[in-house]
């Protein structure tokens, strides 16, 4: 269990043995709440529900108010038969918690930069700890601005705004603007020392059981057009002996083995984890993300655990109308064989925020619409296969919607 930075060591063993209970905090003056416990031991099977910075738009500034929607939330999720959250702590380049590298989030208090008056971060870890709870830090590396994040809202104390506005004309492409959103460029160093610093941040001050990254790395890229070049520029200045999508996959690569490395040396036990796109295909695209998922999954010191966004169900077919390569039971085996190459642990991705939707999926009715078991069924096909860990549902606000009801109800019936 990680203690408050600084905290002097030199007092008797029971009373540090006393303030265990307490859980970690990296602030001075951050809320506490008695009877909680260190993290939640391993349980057979991971259940676990992503909360989005979309889920902590709707949370109340005021500290008590806080407090008391992160109790009902955790609650609810302990109601579902969770054991474990992925909770969003860095989202656009910001953080859910007093940084000394990114600024206040938006999400927290609704603007950018504003400090609430406490750690909202260290009670949702205790409190999650409290009912047995895993905490996954759920960060975002290289997304500045997206979805309901736009420049106009990245406040002075963000390093984006700093190194663009500076005089320093050797950091101005730092940070770069793809498809209408700004990016932190993977390609340069003192950016992915940025990223990495931030996790041991995390690490060192709160008792989080795992650091999670999900798949926003490169943008959309068009090499055969410059206005689609992205990091091009620095690709041409670095005359290395790789293609430029070997090399865009290495400095993505030296970012996670820099994660995975920084983890380890703080707390052995902490995980790292991965969600990436779940069609294979797309992760070894050329054009985007670059994403090196048969070196992570195949080598030591990458991560610990990946977990495939499978948010396709049994029956999505082509165009031409054959059944998907990346409907669930096929892509579901391409996992599973590709799982085997290492030692890494495997949990799927699903979709809960598709039940009972119109989702596209070129058949007459949606797949989604016909029926309310479609979770269930993908649950007891994965343990059907021997070699999946567990399970993460995107997102926790869909558990609550009205339309999703019957497939949760069915979801619970095979979650004992």
């Amino acid at each position: 269990m990680s203690y408050r930075s600084g905290l002097k060591r030199s007092i008797s063993v029971l009373l540090s043995l006393a303030m265990m209970s307490l859980g970690s905090t990296a602030a001075a003056g951050a809320p506490t709440k008695a009877g909680t416990t260190a993290g939640p031991a391993a349980a057979a099977e991971l259940r676990g529900v992503w909360i989005s910075y979309l889920d902590w738009e709707k949370l109340p500034v005021e500290q008590k108010a806080y407090q008391a929607a992160v109790d009902q939330l955790l609650d609810r999720c302990v109601e579902l038969k969770m054991n474990a959250v992925f909770v969003h702590v860095r989202p656009d380049g910001d953080a859910m918690y007093p940084s000394a590298y990114f600024p206040w989030s938006k999400f927290v208090t609704g603007t950018q930069g504003y400090d609430p008056g406490y750690d909202p971060l260290h009670y949702f870890i205790e409190a999650s700890h409290a009912r047995g709870l895993e905490f996954h830090a759920w960060i975002n590396p290289f997304r500045v601005t997206g979805y309901l994040n736009q420049w106009e809202a990245v406040c002075s104390a963000s390093p984006a705004r700093t190194w663009l506005d500076d005089s320093d004309v050797a950091n101005d492409r730092w940070v770069l603007v793809q498809n209408g959103n700004y990016y932190f460029n993977p390609a340069i160093p003192e950016v992915r020392e940025l990223i990495i610093n931030g996790v041991r941040e995390v690490v060192s001050g709160y008792d989080v059981d795992a650091i999670h990254f999900d798949d926003y790395f490169y943008p959309d890229i068009d090499d055969n057009n410059p206005d689609g070049w992205f990091d091009k520029r620095e690709y041409d200045a670095a005359s290395v002996n790789m293609t430029i999508t070997q090399w865009r996959r290495e400095n993505v690569n030296q970012l996670i083995r820099g994660v995975y490395q920084a983890v380890k040396e703080i707390k052995p036990e902490v995980q790292f984890g991965i969600s990436p796109e779940g069609y294979t295909v797309n992760l070894r695209s050329d054009r985007r993300l670059f994403v090196d998922i048969d070196t992570w999954i195949s080598q030591e010191g990458y991560m610990d655990y990946m977990i495939p966004q499978i948010y396709w169900g049994f029956e999505h077919k082509t165009g031409d109308g054959n059944l998907a390569p990346f409907a669930f039971e096929n892509n579901l085996k391409i996992w599973t064989t590709l799982k085997k190459s290492g030692n890494v642990k495997l949990y799927l991705g699903l979709a809960m925020y598709k039940a009972g939707s119109d989702t596209k999926d070129n058949n007459e009715v949606p797949e989604w619409r016909r029926y309310d078991d479609i979770m269930k069924r993908q649950v007891e096909m994965g343990r059907a296969t021997g070699e999946v860990s567990g399970y993460c549902f995107y997102a926790y606000s869909s558990f609550q919607d009205e339309v999703c009801q019957a497939e949760v109800a069915n979801l619970m019936s095979v979650f004992q």
